[in-house]
Parts: structure tokens; sequence; C-alpha cells
């Protein structure tokens, strides 16, 4: 099936089912949904979310990784953090099925690895170590996927408060939080332009990644603030759906490359869909 793929939904539900709706009415039913990750918080409809995304997967029209808010809802469900004041993750704590949804939610891969054309790609929630070659990166993931999804979630539980596996818990947490990169590879969920602890400054993660001229490419969200970044082999589909009413417009973005595209992660590219939010999220989680 044709790959729509999709930012950070975080909660939105209406604006998700706008824009697949919108997507059916370009492509018709062949299409597949490849999410970025940041499926749940900040927006009003978490379950509600959850729901359309499975019954994708389940009917074979979808692929999702897991994004840090997924990991902060496991963490919680684990009694390993509690919800912060912004939080609407707790919408899954208190649903009936909320065992149901965390033993879902376990098994979501942090990374995909697939093919567009000639090129192979990741999809990622928010970044790849610049050093990392496609194996490398399937590597990673699949270790940390057999703990998050282990049989005996205690071993999950341990994973994510780091009593196992420091090594691998540093890959999740560049999987799913990295930002910037200091020239030395040590990475941050902080901002380019922000500093270390030695002083030194860091750069956006990709631009490094880019400078190693891999071949393969990454899709991925978690970076609202960049907005819809669009590079060679480089797809950032985050454009702040949640935020919006925060100092900006807010969007559910897709993107939608030609099934017959050889070189999809190639520049210019205008295939991409947007759908405004429906409402100001921002300021309704800061209470007005």
């Amino acid at each position: 099936m044709r790959p729509v793929f999709v930012g950070d939904v975080q909660g939105c539900a209406d604006e998700l089912d706008d824009l697949l709706g919108r997507v059916a009415e370009r492509l018709g039913a062949g299409f597949a949904l490849w999410q970025v990750g940041d499926l749940v918080n900040r927006g009003p409809a978490n379950v509600r979310v959850l729901a359309r995304m499975r019954d994708l997967v389940e009917a074979g029209r979808g692929h999702a990784v897991l994004g840090n808010h997924e990991i902060h809802l496991l963490k919680a469900a684990f009694g390993l953090e509690k919800p912060r004041a912004l939080d609407t993750y707790t919408e899954v704590l208190a649903h009936p099925d909320a065992r149901e949804w965390i033993a879902w939610l376990r098994r979501l891969p942090v990374a995909v690895i697939a093919t567009l054309g000639e090129t192979p790609f990741a999809m990622v929630h928010a970044a790849v170590h610049p050093d990392w070659a496609l194996d490398d990166v399937a590597e990673r993931a699949n270790a940390i996927g057999e703990l998050l999804g282990h049989a005996d979630e205690s071993v999950a539980r341990a994973f994510l408060a780091g009593e196992r596996d420091r090594e691998l818990a540093d890959a999740l947490g560049l999987f799913t939080l990295c930002r910037g990169m200091t020239p030395d590879g040590r990475w941050s969920p902080e901002y380019p332009g922000s500093r270390d602890a030695r002083g030194i400054a860091r750069v956006a993660w990709h631009e490094p990644w880019s400078a190693r001229g891999h071949a393969y490419g990454v899709v991925y969200g978690h970076w609202a603030m960049q907005g819809l970044h669009v590079a060679p082999g480089l797809r950032g589909l985050d454009t702040g759906c949640v935020h919006h009413g925060r100092d900006h417009d807010g969007f559910l973005t897709a993107w939608l490359p030609e099934p017959g595209d050889m070189r999809p992660f190639a520049t210019p590219d205008s295939r991409f869909l947007k759908v405004l939010a429906h409402r100001r999220y921002h300021r309704e989680a800061a209470g007005g």
C-alpha cells in the first residue's frame, strides 16, 4: 500500500480524522499510515487516536513508533514518574482497558526500517546518531524492543527505570528525545545553540548526520519548533498541531511520497498535506 507519513498527533483525534479523510479523497483507501510517534499527550482525545492507529496496524495498514510521550505514559503506568500538570495521557491510565493499551504500546518499536523507491530509510520519533549505519539503527531498535515488549512486564519496568543495559537506555533516549548534538557525538534534548556542561555548543542532530553522507533516509517528528523539515535524506514532520495558539499556528502534516519515485528523499519536495489545528490547544492546556 502507498505509505502516508504523519507527524506528531498528540491526542488531536479530530485533526487526524480530518487529515486521513483528505488523504482518502486524494488516494482512495489503498494507503498505509506511517506515524512518527507521540500519538498521545497534551491533546484531548488520546484513546481515540490510539484506537484509530491500532485498528490500522491490525488491518495491515499502519506502522507507528514510540515517542517520548509514549515513554512518559509507560513510566507513569509502572509508577516510575508522576504525570505533569499539562499531561493528558492520564485519560489512557484511567481507561477500563488501560492494561491492554499499555501492553500494546510496549510492543511498538522505536524504529521501523523499510525502503521507498531505491532508498532504504528509518522512521523514528526524534533522531538517529550520526555515526549509525542503518544496520546499527535496526540492531539497537530491535534490542530495545525485546526489553520493552518482553512477556514479563517487570523486564520492561526495570529497563525504563534505568536498571538494565544503560547503553540501550541511552539509545532509547536518543531515539525519542534528541534534538541537539555536540561535535563529539553527545546528544541532548536541548535545542541547537545551547551549550553543554563543558561549554560546547550543540548543533541540530541532523547536521552531522547529513555531513556523513549516509545512503539511507530518516523520517522523524518530535521537533515542533523546527517545523516541517525538508532536506536531502530527511523529512521532519512535527508541525506542532497541539501547540496551536502558543505563538504560532499548529498543523498536522502528512507526507505523501509517490509510489514510483525512485529518489523520494530528494529535494525540492511539495508532496505534503496539512490540516490546521481545530482549536487553540496550548491556551486550553494552560488554563485559558
